[in-house]
């Protein structure tokens, strides 16, 4: 269904963003030494950032506790793998004794501000732009970081929930915000690779965060473990400065872009400011198959990776007697394979729909495919590897590795159906995955209680492979790359004012709707940095 040809106007920042065919585009700038790149790699720290930022306190909170301190029984072990010597940390004890229930308490804090800040932070940056509420979000997040350490120490696990909770609130805009971003910056042909080039900054700060935040425990200044919040605090609010001054909300607003690049990207997604912004589609976004196949496989994902990251070591030490957590490389082997996968297989999505081998809907479920079921099959050969310490690790870091696929999958699928109202979309799926990802500990705590035995943990894995295959299935069946219905531009409320205040019109081809080579888009570029 071809859009209809209209007049427009000149361009404004607060216009519509629509795709037509690049083929024509003679004018792309080469090289890497573009505004855009420039843009992805700062969403990249900024992910790297973010993930920092979340898992830095697991790592200290074991220097933080003291172990001797606190009253516990003797930890359950399977005695299957008896011959396995189980390696012991030697390490200081910290300050404070605090139960395991009470650690569970302080390590979920953030968890819950970050949470609930996801739909209202979407429907912000929809409104009024996603630039500002992620620097200044991120900002808070990092400033909060220097106040960890003294609320700790001066206001105990209530203190020091409120500002875990505090900092949770602040990095609630990185998912759904760069998701619009990325929309109004990145031409479709190339949001396969800058996609997954920002979302794979999360593998990165946990594979930076981990033996980082060990080192600075271990050998830090202030007591340790409270450097571990310094360091990264200025890490984090050095950049976030930098992103609110250097990275702009469009390339229209942009005062130094190259003006072949603009020219570019305006070519690929602007279309006219004679339509009114319009307001989020609720009802046909809830009637949507398309966006209940992202849904699913969002909360599939985040189940299955949940049990991949948390529960697979917790198998290593209970039944295997190995502590994964002892060797910072091999902690850090399976996200280091999740960020190289997602680099590799985003090259080949892009390279798929702009050499017309596959459409943008199967290149989607080709590669979300590898992103799911290998996972899935990975935790079911994981429950059979028996006591044999390197085979379960390899399945490990080859099961998350392939997980990288889902960056090119379902991850920004969100921008292809609706990418006018594609942080919305993604601060929905995003809050709902992240509950789902809740389930995953609690499922296996339930399963596993007094009894870590090879058959209760092949329950845990196959339970995980089967949400990961079924939820993979149901993507592969509804999911599409077709850009929606009710984001048609041509349904929208039109802007008679610009119309009659504006002397002359210009004849401008908006395209047409895509039926599988490129993504085809439609966002409002929202109010740009004054």
């Amino acid at each position: 269904m071809p859009f209809r040809r209209s007049k427009l106007n000149h361009r404004h920042r607060d216009g519509h963003v629509l795709v037509w065919d690049q083929n024509n585009l003679h004018d792309r700038p080469k090289g890497w030494a573009t505004t855009r790149y420039f843009v992805t790699f700062m969403l990249f720290l900024g992910m790297a950032n973010a993930y920092v930022m979340r898992t830095n306190m697991s790592v200290a909170i074991v220097a933080m506790v003291n172990h001797t301190a606190i009253q516990k029984g003797e930890e359950i072990l399977d005695d299957e793998c008896g011959d396995r010597e189980l390696e012991v940390d030697n390490g200081e004890d910290g300050e404070f004794a605090w139960s395991s229930s009470v650690q569970g308490y302080i390590l979920s804090s953030f968890f819950y501000g970050y949470v609930i800040t996801q739909i209202p932070f979407g429907i912000l940056a929809k409104k009024y732009g996603a630039l500002r509420f992620l620097g200044w979000g991120m900002l808070i997040n990092s400033v909060f970081a220097f106040l960890v350490p003294v609320a700790a120490r001066e206001g105990g696990v209530y203190g020091l929930c409120a500002i875990r909770f505090i900092q949770g609130l602040g990095e609630g805009p990185i998912v759904p915000c760069t998701h619009a971003l990325l929309a109004k910056w990145i031409p479709p042909n190339e949001r396969s690779r800058m996609g997954a080039a920002v979302y794979a900054g999360a593998q990165f700060g946990t594979i930076i965060s981990m033996p980082l935040s060990g080192l600075l425990a271990e050998y830090g200044f202030s007591g340790g473990w409270p450097s571990i919040f310094y360091v990264f605090g200025v890490v984090g609010t050095v950049w976030s400065i930098a992103f609110l001054i250097f990275v702009y909300e469009d390339p229209s607003a942009h005062p130094r872009i190259d003006e072949r690049e603009k020219r570019y990207i305006n070519d690929c997604l602007w279309g006219t400011d004679v339509i009114k912004s319009p307001p989020i589609p609720f009802k046909a976004i809830m009637k949507s198959l398309p966006f209940y196949a992202i849904l699913f496989a969002h909360m599939g994902h985040n189940y299955g990776y949940e049990t991949l990251m948390t529960e697979l070591p917790t198998y290593m030490k209970q039944v295997l007697r190995f502590s994964l957590k002892s060797n910072g490389l091999l902690s850090s082997l399976p996200y280091l394979a999740m960020w190289l996968f997602s680099m590799f297989i985003s090259v080949i999505a892009d390279w798929l729909i702009s050499s017309n081998r596959f459409s943008l809907t199967a290149t989607r479920k080709i590669i979300n495919s590898i992103g799911q079921y290998g996972p899935g099959l990975a935790l079911i050969a994981a429950s059979y590897t028996g006591c044999d310490r390197a085979l379960t690790l390899a399945i490990l870091t080859i099961g998350v590795g392939l997980n990288g696929g889902i960056y090119s999958g379902f991850k920004i699928n969100h921008l292809d159906l609706t990418p006018r109202f594609a942080g919305f979309l993604m601060a929905i799926t995003n809050c709902l995955a992240n509950l789902a990802g809740l389930l995953a500990p609690i499922a296996a705590g339930n399963l596993i209680n007094d009894k870590p035995t090879m058959g209760q943990w092949q329950i845990v894995f196959f339970i995980a492979a089967f949400v990961y295959i079924i939820c993979g299935t149901f993507y592969n069946i509804f999911g599409s790359g077709e850009r929606q219905f009710w984001d048609n531009p041509d349904n929208d409320e039109q802007k008679p004012s610009l119309e009659s205040n504006s002397g002359t019109n210009h004849e401008t081809p908006i395209g047409r709707l895509s039926n599988g080579n490129s993504a085809p888009l439609a966002i409002t570029s929202s109010e740009s940095r004054q």
